[in-house]
């Protein structure tokens, strides 16, 4: 078997499926969920690039692997086997296109031979040949916002991306995944011709913010025909007062509705370009020959509010921060299969590895959903947990778990929520000590403790 894993970048679960201005957003990951099985309760163990990246490759919480917040330099990480490690040492040729967020002390491309490596630097080397210059592009006007965060005894502010739009202004072929997925094409039919199997890691930005949108595409979903959720702008009813003290709630303050739909807009599209692109990615599969015996996993490492709880971007524990897409197609797995019980980020290490044949180790956060995958069994009910302990350092210290259509939040300082997703799947009223969710609380509430006690992590720490 080879290996085709793609991830998007703030991408969000409600994408697959959806339908805006007439439009199916997602059309060739819709085709991908019908042939093969979309987890619709997929979660992310961090909404943030660099932990939720750590976890992936992993299969570890970030707890456990000590990447918690954005830690860039990998200072705080813990040497802990990645899954590009297992599946090298097990024969797989490997390559990596697109960005390179996993930070383990020692860069990904040192822990391993790469057969094919393209990152963000090499495209920042191809943008500079064409007379290109990303970096100020990125960072100009109302592209860009501060933000604060306490950290420790320290007050950073920090320039964050906004939810302002824009036309890419570069030509098209030098938009960042464009640059990746021909490479990626280029692999993946230099792979087909390799005697040994392959895995094949594709990185996409996309939709991540700053939203510079190709022209063709920048219209494609008109503003004033987006159907925006309920919840733009509003704040759920008993959200605990230091929400609005986050990076995400400070980057979504004086937006308005004009502003979400310009930015949903340009989301949008971004989504829709991002599945054409995995649409190349599997085309080539089929014209190399190897659509059959390729398992295709498709996944993002976060989502977005977009506005929703009056927050943007990622940093906080709702739904459309931490909820994710999942889609895996391979050879016996059950085709249009929709898999409702939760599952996390954590699960994909001992899946990829038992559905591939290297030894699944046993010390792993998550578990093989490999007989779901086929059909054999239903998943058992078991807890999923996330976590947000900081951006640029250790600076909150919030848990969740996700159990039984039910979502509890516990913050370090005092902060809880309870959410009936069954009933409440916007997540708009806190149900902390109504008394008629007391039993489930008190339940919630003994597991995340249990938990964390697992690794002797406290809600004082990260």
């Amino acid at each position: 078997m080879n290996l085709l894993f793609i991830t998007s970048d703030h991408q969000r679960a409600d994408s697959i499926g959806m339908i805006q201005a007439g439009r199916a957003v997602t059309p060739v990951l819709n085709a991908l969920a019908s042939q093969g099985t979309r987890f619709t309760k997929a979660y992310s163990a961090c909404p943030l690039c660099v932990p939720a990246r750590a976890a992936l490759a992993t299969g570890l919480r970030p707890a456990r692997n000590g990447v918690t917040w954005n830690d860039w330099t990998g200072a705080q990480a813990k040497d802990c086997t990645t899954i590009h490690e297992y599946l090298a040492s097990s024969g797989f040729v490997l390559g990596h296109i697109g960005m390179d967020h996993v930070r383990l002390g020692k860069r990904l491309r040192e822990r391993t031979d790469f057969a094919a490596w393209l990152d963000e630097a090499d495209h920042e080397r191809h943008l500079k040949t064409r007379g290109c210059d990303l970096g100020a592009l990125e960072t100009s006007g109302p592209f860009r916002k501060k933000a604060r965060e306490q950290v420790g005894d320290k007050l950073l502010i920090n320039d964050y991306s906004t939810p302002h739009a824009g036309e890419w202004p570069f030509a098209q072929e030098d938009f960042r995944d464009e640059f990746f997925v021909k490479r990626a094409e280029e692999t993946l039919e230099a792979f087909a011709q390799d005697a040994n199997p392959f895995a094949l890691f594709v990185n996409l930005w996309a939709p991540h913010p700053p939203f510079y949108v190709p022209p063709e595409l920048m219209n494609l979903f008109p503003p004033d025909e987006i159907q925006l959720p309920a919840n733009i702008g509003e704040i759920a009813a008993g959200e605990p007062a230091n929400r609005r003290e986050g990076v995400a709630a400070q980057l979504a303050e004086g937006v308005s509705e004009a502003e979400w739909r310009r930015a949903w807009s340009a989301h949008l599209a971004l989504t829709y370009m991002v599945d054409s692109l995995v649409g190349r990615l599997l085309a080539s599969l089929e014209q190399q020959g190897i659509a059959e015996e390729t398992l295709v996993v498709f996944t993002s490492d976060h989502g977005d509010h977009l506005g929703q709880h009056a927050m943007y971007q990622k940093m906080e524990l709702y739904d459309q921060a931490s909820r994710v897409p999942l889609i895996v197609r391979g050879p016996g797995i059950v085709a249009g299969q929709q898999i409702e019980s939760p599952v996390s980020h954590l699960d994909l290490l001992p899946t990829v590895l038992d559905f591939m044949g290297p030894p699944v180790p046993e010390n792993l956060d998550g578990r093989s959903l490999v007989t779901a995958l086929r059909g054999q069994e239903m998943l058992s009910e078991l807890p999923v947990f996330i976590q947000f302990t900081g951006n640029n350092g250790p600076s909150v210290a919030r848990h969740a778990i996700v159990f039984r259509n039910y979502k509890l939040i516990h913050d370090s300082l005092g902060g809880h929520e309870l959410y009936d997703l069954a009933n409440d799947p916007l997540e708009m009223k806190n149900r902390i000590g109504d008394l008629a969710l007391a039993t489930i609380e008190a339940e919630l509430t003994q597991r995340i403790h249990a938990w964390l006690a697992e690794t002797a992590v406290g809600f004082g720490s990260t």
